[in-house]
């Protein structure tokens, strides 16, 4: 009778212990999960819209961003809790299988684990996380924040014994240095979304040409110095007046003796406002006009090196309160010039008003080539067309075509390179000024 109430004692002792070990495994499965869900969402969530959930006040996001701002922290905390609550679980249910089952209950525990681990622990949380990245961050961002600090001296320990088994084996790791910059990332979101549809091509044109301003110098968009149209301060009068007045332009530079020796800058605006005050001045009307000297009312030349980032350069235009600027090299040799309409159409594309003249300088073909002029930019291009020329050798498709032959095409010959063929159409002297290209 004794044997019978030992014997049963034990049976219920035993099942006690399964089902507590069962209950166990069940909890720490909950916690895997929680960790592996944390892990996606915190690093899968956009700290842009954590920052603005943090500026509305939500704690759980300002909790969020500090924890995101050392990812190599974060995750290795959470992976150290991830894999002692799995490796736990998996301990708890062999050894309770192997009681059952024998020695097979390691394979069955094995299995039945893995199965666990992988739909429950894993794949599950990592779905919802995913799925509501920003929303699961503010949620578990607390608890994280305490696991974090609390596994913060072995996580340490983990990260140095890493960086010197790496430099042993002649890796350097930078832990202050990001994997992207933040402009590469944006730039990068861009153009994944607009390869998605959900960023149109304009947009993203000028989304990218802003961001491109602090990488790009003046020289690369500046009116070259062959194609600025200049007065000659020793000029007429009346020559000059009339000069001005067809220039479809309302700031023209002022040279003396050489076009290479820029004296000022006229304004249409002040250059007919003196000439109305010459002529109401005195009787004498026009005959006053031919003592008028355009130096008078000529502002002085302002000049930028051609290496000036048109970020900066369009600041300084902004500060200066002027919108023209000549460029000039290394040498003190004039180069072109720039205006703040030339930055501003880096971003919004082409503005013209209407004085423009209309030029043409891409025509569709039908065998869907383009005819264009062969001082247009590889960058306008590239917007017009939606190619990807490299533009790091040369600003214009000329230049591009020239850099890549290695020698000056002549009418007629046509090369491939980058998965395109240029044909030169039209050559005046060393100038390419028309070329045909077609995608292969």
């Amino acid at each position: 009778m004794e044997t019978e109430i030992m014997t049963e004692t034990a049976a219920a002792g035993w099942n006690a212990a399964l089902w507590l070990t069962v209950a166990a495994v069940l909890a720490l499965l909950m916690l895997s999960a929680f960790f592996s869900g944390s892990e996606t969402a915190l690093t899968a969530a956009s700290r842009g819209k954590l920052h603005g959930m943090a500026d509305k006040g939500q704690r759980g996001a300002q909790r969020a961003l500090k924890l995101t701002e050392d990812n190599e922290r974060l995750i290795g905390a959470v992976l150290l809790g991830n894999n002692l609550v799995n490796i736990l679980a998996t301990s708890l249910a062999t050894s309770a299988l192997t009681l059952m089952f024998g020695e097979s209950g390691v394979a069955v525990a094995t299995l039945v684990m893995t199965a666990l681990v992988l739909i429950f622990a894993e794949v599950m949380p990592k779905t919802y996380a995913i799925t509501n990245p920003e929303t699961a961050a503010v949620r578990v961002a607390p608890v994280i924040s305490v696991v974090v600090r609390a596994f913060s001296p072995v996580v340490n320990a983990v990260r140095w014994l890493v960086r010197a088994i790496l430099g042993l084996l002649g890796v350097e790791t930078d832990p202050t240095a990001s994997v992207l910059a933040a402009q590469e990332e944006i730039a990068g979101a861009i153009a994944l979304h607009h390869s998605e549809g959900a960023v149109e091509r304009e947009h993203r044109d000028r989304l990218l040409g802003a961001l491109d301003l602090g990488q790009r110098e003046v020289e690369e968009i500046m009116l070259h110095r062959q194609s600025i149209e200049m007065i000659d301060a020793d000029a007429p009068p009346a020559e000059i007046l009339s000069q001005c007045l067809r220039s479809t332009y309302t700031r023209l530079p002022v040279y003396k003796d050489d076009p290479e020796n820029i004296v000022g800058v006229i304004h249409a605006k002040d250059l007919l406002r003196a000439v109305n005050t010459i002529l109401n001045a005195s009787e004498g009307g026009l005959e006053n006009l031919a003592n008028f000297d355009v130096m008078d009312v000529a502002m002085e030349p302002y000049f930028v090196p051609e290496t000036t980032t048109l970020d900066d350069q369009m600041r300084e235009f902004l500060r200066r309160r002027t919108h023209f600027a000549l460029v000039v090299d290394e040498y003190g040799a004039l180069r072109g010039l720039i205006t703040l309409e030339d930055i501003l159409e880096e971003i919004v594309g082409e503005i013209s008003d209407e004085h423009d003249e209309d030029e043409q300088t891409l025509t569709p073909e039908p065998d869907g080539s383009v005819l264009i002029d062969g001082s247009m930019t590889i960058r306008d291009l590239n917007r017009a067309c939606d190619w990807s020329l490299p533009d790091d050798e040369a600003n214009t498709v000329a230049g591009l075509v020239i850099h890549e032959a290695q020698t000056i095409p002549t009418e007629g010959q046509s090369f491939t390179f980058h998965g395109f063929r240029f044909q030169v159409m039209k050559r005046e002297r060393n100038r390419l000024t028309r070329l045909r290209v077609r995608r292969l």
